[in-house]
């Protein structure tokens, strides 16, 4: 496990909560998680939602196939339900 920056990932999420945190697909001209960051490996994240004023910053670790993310360090957050998340 590696910690990877990349500024060039970005996806959609449906995901709500505070619990593991399911990577869509990428938005256009981006990179997945997985492809970007790679399976195991420790990331910066943004997630914001789309239409109201909510989002959270951390530290997280994706799933070995990279399309789930754990939140291993919460930052800071606003807000209850995200549904983007980008790099």
């Amino acid at each position: 496990m590696a910690f990877i920056l990349n500024d060039r990932v970005k996806v959609t999420s449906t995901t709500a909560g505070t619990g593991v945190f399911a990577l869509g697909s990428a938005t256009a001209g981006f990179e997945t998680f997985a492809t970007g960051i790679g399976g195991s490996n420790t990331t910066y994240y943004a997630i914001a939602h789309q239409s109201a004023a909510e989002f959270e910053v951390g530290f997280g670790t994706l799933d070995a196939d990279g399309d789930a993310l754990t939140r291993t360090y919460i930052i800071n957050s606003a807000g209850a339900e995200k549904t983007l998340i980008e790099m």
